[in-house]
């Protein structure tokens, strides 16, 4: 049933898709000529719609190719946004290109583009409302996919444990096979050899294998059986606590090989891209913050004796240390470099509480992205002192040193700021690491203005 749903689905979205280009195409239009009123003797609207049916095949080709038409539910709106993007980038340059080899075609290239802006802008807010739809549907139970659990183990609890807690999946675990009945809630049916039996009774839309490490010469007669009665099948290995979010594999001699830690941002394309916005960002950033950094460093200098910066050594990519600038805001100490302070540290300034308050402290750091040092997005840098602690106490701790550091991240926006769960911001961090995209990074940084603006609003 899951499949004829999920082909309905396929269709509904291709084909408003589709729909949504014509009224985009008749907004841009207007805009360019008659809100600004475009230069007379151009090209008649009929052209612009013609141009829009030519598009339709390519469109769909694009978007099944970069998976846009298969099943989203365990994908995020930010990866399909992300792909969503890509295609209409690709579609619009190709358009562009079209055109300039072919010169009697003289459509506008700002029409297009509106159009381009306007189509995805409005196929994104569908897609979300679509998701919001079937999300609520899940709840209520429907639009699930049935599955048949193959395992007891730890593995095999940890995927029905993620699957109910989040209804919205729409994961539904109706029976499993194991050696003994071990799982409370779930119909037993057996042991391993009853699988084929209970595939052609239950016809499940998916198995999901979860075999411990011991239980692996099962895994053959399993795998088989489920192809041989056109089930898709899943396989959950037990080493993949180990594995990243997005496993790449190589092949040498004919032998696949998985690499554990796939980091987007080693492409060199992806590290230039983001180099490239931290650059940017951070000029921009001192330029429209130098105000309050010329407050900041005349309070500071008033405040207390001693120096307007505060240096202190942090670790960073690749675990080289540097030096994080801040503005002052403690009277000058010896214990700088093995402690953190606090909201009631008697250390701080009155002046030094207001601009940590408004996080002014943190301004001089611009300098440190716009140096190399430090990223506008990233992993939090630690003290050495704290760093040489957690590696022993936490595991994959390291990870976050192959990265720049940041000035906010993904842990900060969840709530893992200052003395908070050090086990938390690292799972918050390996995920922004295996898991980096442009549209992530930007994500953040409104997340961040965001939730200071409302932390600002409930002080008040």
């Amino acid at each position: 049933m899951i499949k004829e749903n999920q082909k309905t689905l396929n269709q509904i979205n291709g084909l408003t898709d589709v729909l949504l280009l014509f009224p985009c195409m008749l907004l841009a239009y207007f805009i360019r000529f008659v809100i600004f009123q475009g230069e007379p003797g151009h090209i008649g609207l009929s052209y612009y719609l013609y141009a829009t049916v030519c598009i339709i095949p390519l469109l769909w080709f694009l978007y099944s190719l970069m998976g846009l038409y298969d099943s989203f539910r365990a994908k995020n709106f930010l990866t399909e946004f992300s792909l969503l993007l890509r295609c209409n980038v690709i579609l619009f340059g190709l358009m562009l290109a079209f055109f300039f080899v072919f010169k009697e075609f003289h459509l506008s290239r700002w029409t297009l583009l509106l159009f381009f802006a306007f189509a995805t802008l409005g196929i994104a807010i569908k897609r979300w409302f679509l998701r919001r739809a079937l999300k609520t549907l899940r709840e209520k139970g429907y639009n699930l996919k049935h599955v048949l659990l193959i395992g007891c183990g730890e593995q095999a609890r940890t995927y029905y444990h993620a699957i109910q807690q989040d209804r919205t999946l729409g994961f539904s675990v109706d029976h499993y096979l194991a050696p003994r009945d071990c799982l409370p809630g779930i119909s037993y049916l057996g042991n391993y050899n009853a699988l084929s039996k209970v595939l052609d009774r239950t016809n499940p839309d998916e198995v999901v294998i979860a075999l411990e490490a011991d239980e692996y010469p099962y895994l053959q007669n399993i795998i088989a059986s489920s192809e041989k009665h056109g089930v898709k099948v899943s396989l959950i290995p037990f080493y993949s606590r180990f594995m990243p979010a997005h496993p790449v594999y190589d092949e040498v001699g004919g032998i696949a090989l998985v690499n554990i830690r796939h980091i987007p941002l080693d492409n060199i394309g992806n590290a230039f891209l983001k180099r490239g916005m931290d650059i940017i960002g951070s000029l921009l950033l001192i330029l429209v913050t130098s105000p309050f950094m010329l407050f900041a460093a005349i309070g500071v200098k008033l405040s207390s004796p001693g120096p307007v910066l505060f240096k202190q050594e942090r670790v960073g990519l690749n675990k080289k240390t540097f030096y994080m600038y801040k503005f002052r805001s403690m009277r000058v100490n010896d214990k700088q470099t093995t402690g953190w302070s606090t909201n009631a540290d008697p250390r701080k300034t009155k002046f030094g509480s207001f601009i940590r308050k408004f996080s002014i402290d943190e301004l001089p750091q611009f300098f440190n992205v716009l140096k190399g040092d430090m990223s506008l997005v990233g992993p939090r840098p630690e003290l050495p002192y704290f760093v040489n602690q957690f590696k022993e106490e936490i595991p994959l701790y390291m990870v976050k040193h192959q990265v720049r550091p940041g000035i906010t991240g993904w842990a900060q926006v969840n709530g893992f700021r200052g003395d908070t769960s050090i086990q938390g911001r690292i799972e918050h961090d390996l995920y922004y690491i295996e898991n980096w995209t442009f549209l992530l990074d930007i994500k953040i940084l409104f997340m961040t203005i965001f939730r200071f603006a409302n932390n600002e609003k409930l002080q008040k």
